[in-house]
């Protein structure tokens, strides 16, 4: 007797059919498509034998029912992007999704390279320097009235130039005298020092720290022999074209203070009444 050749769900032979081998048990395409076959996800209906079986992400699409579910257009061998469950193609994905250039409007499509800053988005030929209509790119850049400038030509047009090295302040500069200086270059006429955050003062229109400005002006305490800067609100003493500060202000014998007291000159000395009385 031939040996039976039966599909292996319902039995009924194969001898003269189409049938298709699964885990080495033949079986007939009814079966095979009633079993194994994936359903498409657009018409909810096998995909048969004879199809063209599409997938991505674990679904499956007849040939003709993959499509953009926007405008209908096939999408087999063409780029396609996803949004909740529905494949697009890239022109409906950009007009619906992309950000638009802020300069030129149109769409930037998908996988195109882009420009962002503070939530706008430019195409990366159209993010250029307003003064000199270059690519900005990767390289620094400062925003002024909704326009980009590249550094260079921001510090020609607005930056203000600092009054000692005559080169443009972008930031960090300070106001002396209305005129603009960087932090740098305002320094002590004496000593070079910063005097950004210092307290200083000045002499013929020159900055000076308060130890150069006490060094080389201030007048000297005929009792310490320091200088007496005069300067918040300190408290001196003039008598005869000498000074003294007021905790200086002292008799020369007993050191009583001689603030807003009488007292008496002995050649240099200042004397107390009661020491002097023996003048």
């Amino acid at each position: 007797m031939t040996e039976r050749f039966d599909c292996h769900y319902c039995k009924e032979s194969l001898f003269g059919k189409k049938y298709i081998l699964r885990e080495e048990s033949p079986y007939c395409i009814k079966c095979y498509e009633s079993l194994y076959s994936n359903t498409c996800e657009e018409c909810k209906k096998p995909i048969g034998c004879d199809c063209k079986d599409l997938s991505y992400k674990d679904r499956h699409w007849h040939e003709t029912c993959f499509h953009c579910f926007q405008c209908k257009n096939s999408l087999v061998d063409k780029p396609f992007a996803a949004k909740e469950e529905n494949l697009l193609c890239t022109e409906c994905y950009s007009n619906e999704y992309s950000s638009k250039c802020s300069e030129c409007k149109k769409t930037i499509m998908p996988g195109t390279r882009k420009m962002e800053y503070k939530g706008s988005s430019w195409h990366e030929t159209c993010f250029i320097c307003h003064r000199c209509q270059q690519p900005i790119g990767t390289k620094s850049f400062i925003p002024k009235d909704n326009q980009n400038f590249c550094v260079p030509c921001y510090e020609k047009q607005f930056a203000m130039q600092c009054v000692q090295c005559k080169k443009p302040i972008t930031t960090g500069g300070i106001t002396y005298r209305e005129q603009p200086w960087h932090k740098e270059c305002f320094v002590c006429t004496g000593c070079k020092k910063q005097l950004s955050g210092q307290r200083f003062t000045s002499r013929d229109e020159f900055a000076y720290c308060l130890n150069c400005f006490c060094s080389l002006y201030a007048k000297k305490c005929a009792g310490c022999t320091n200088p007496i800067s005069g300067l918040g609100g300190t408290k001196y003493i003039s008598f005869e074209e000498r000074q003294w500060h007021n905790d200086c202000f002292n008799c020369t014998k007993c050191s009583l203070s001689l603030v807003g007291r009488g007292f008496l000159t002995e050649r240099d000395d200042i004397l107390c009444p009661e020491c002097g009385k023996d003048i």
